[in-house]
C-alpha cells in the first residue's frame, strides 16, 4: 500500500504530469527540452524528474553535462495500468496537444542551433520519436 500511495502522490503535481506526457510521446528528452517546453528552471525540472525517477517511472542517463530521461519498463501491475489510463486521459486534453506542439517547435529550433548550452557544451539530444513506450506496452528496452 505504501508504494501505491507514493505513486499517486507523485502524480499529484501538474509539472510532473506534463513531463510524463512529453515522455509518453518521445523515447528520450534532455532536461533542457523539458525546461524549454514547460518554461521552468533547470533546478525545478531536475527536482521533478528526480521524483519521477525515485518512484521508478523514469530512468536517466548522463552524457557529459547533460541528463536525458525516458520512461522505464514498469513491472507493478497497478502502476502499469494507471499509466496506461493516464496516457489515454491526457491524450484527450487540449493542453496536451499544445505541449506536444510546443515541444516540436522547440526541437526544430534546437536542431537549427537554438541555444541549449551549459558552460559552452551543447546538448545534442538524438531526437527519437516514438508512439507508445515499450514500458507501457509491456515490452522491454
Amino acid at each position: 500500500m505504501k508504494e501505491a500511495a507514493r505513486f499517486f502522490k507523485v502524480l499529484a503535481d501538474e509539472s510532473r504530469l506534463k513531463m510524463l506526457w512529453l515522455l509518453f510521446n518521445r523515447r528520450e528528452l534532455c532536461v533542457c527540452d523539458i525546461m524549454a517546453v514547460l518554461e521552468i528552471t533547470q533546478s525545478k525540472a531536475s527536482r521533478h524528474l528526480a521524483t519521477l525517477r525515485n518512484v521508478g517511472i523514469v530512468v536517466d542517463r548522463r552524457e557529459g553535462q547533460w541528463s536525458y530521461y525516458s520512461l522505464c519498463p514498469v513491472e507493478d501491475p497497478l502502476v502499469k495500468e494507471h499509466l496506461k489510463v493516464l496516457k489515454t486521459s491526457l491524450s484527450k486534453r487540449p493542453e496536451s496537444r499544445q505541449l506536444l506542439a510546443k515541444l516540436n517547435v522547440w526541437l526544430k529550433e534546437k536542431a537549427q542551433g537554438a541555444s541549449c548550452t551549459v558552460d559552452g557544451a551543447r546538448c545534442s539530444t538524438p531526437i527519437k520519436s516514438g508512439a507508445a513506450s515499450p514500458s507501457l506496452a509491456g515490452g522491454s528496452r
